[in-house]
């Protein structure tokens, strides 16, 4: 086990190095601070998941625009980093879980829930592993988040197959892309992908031992800053936004994700067949 975490560490360093040898995203260079109410434009957090699929369509319809609301989507690759968005007013909403928007409470930073999401999760272990039981986990490294749906998944996990919790590493990969790396490079065990990461996790062979869809679980909810919600003016570009999340919601269970294959592909940087494949 010693010597596979160091394996894990040698990877994530290697893959720090790399980002840090591309480009800054442009909303950190620029280090935007939202200013909290005087600002007409609404800076939204998302990253390159399917539960955000309503904002990138109603981006590229212009339908923020119809219903006069301006919106700046503002990408990250983990949940952390758009807390770290929140918290510091870069942003005023984001698309998160409720574990996360109950932890972002306790510790100083109000938000509230304006409407809920399709975030799911799969546990999808590494087929190298040959893991076919929750059981089997003992021993094993599963990658997820702190203070996240993913940490209480673990957590129900480890009680419902009687495991002990020392016995189930659980490793903090935030980085959702990072995470699938490791999946797909034979370094971690088991980890919890949200869609369309799960799907190609699953069409190159890695098997789902459980699945948020299956046990009910629904805990994707889309936020702002109760400070936000709390201004007049701000308030009423919130509806509006929320109206238009509904509108693209609607439309998006109308006519099925294959309908939006090229915009799936292009934010969440997959194959485009890959959404074929979502949900089969």
């Amino acid at each position: 086990m010693i010597e596979k975490l160091k394996h894990i560490l040698y990877f994530i360093a290697l893959l720090l190095l790399c980002a840090c040898s591309k480009e800054q995203p442009k909303e950190e260079v620029q280090q935007v601070t939202v200013g909290g109410l005087d600002d007409d434009v609404l800076r939204i957090a998302v990253t390159p998941t399917l539960d955000c699929l309503p904002l990138y369509l109603a981006q590229q319809k212009g339908w923020f625009d119809h219903e006069g609301v301006s919106v700046q989507l503002i990408p990250y690759q983990a949940q952390m980093d758009q807390d770290t968005a929140i918290v510091r007013s870069r942003v005023h909403g984001m698309t998160t879980d409720t574990v996360r928007m109950d932890w972002l409470k306790q510790n100083g930073t109000p938000v509230e829930q304006v409407a809920k999401t399709t975030l799911s999760w799969q546990l999808i272990t590494n087929k190298a592993a040959r893991l076919t039981l929750l059981t089997q986990l003992d021993d094993k490294m599963v990658a997820m988040t702190r203070h996240s749906a993913t940490d209480m998944l673990a957590q129900q996990i480890i009680e419902k197959s009687g495991l002990e919790p020392e016995h189930v590493f659980r490793i903090q990969i935030n980085d959702i892309n990072v995470r699938l790396s490791m999946l797909q490079n034979g370094i971690m065990d088991a980890m919890f992908l949200p869609e369309p990461q799960a799907t190609v996790a699953r069409t190159e062979g890695h098997p789902v031992l459980m699945s948020t869809d299956e046990t009910g679980q629904h805990l994707g909810v889309l936020v702002f800053r109760s400070d936000v919600m709390a201004d007049t003016a701000m308030h009423s570009r919130v509806e509006r936004f929320v109206k238009v999340w509904q509108q693209a919601s609607d439309s998006i269970a109308a006519r099925g994700l294959t309908n939006y294959r090229s915009l799936i592909a292009s934010c969440c940087h997959v194959r485009p067949e890959i959404v074929d494949s979502i949900g089969h």
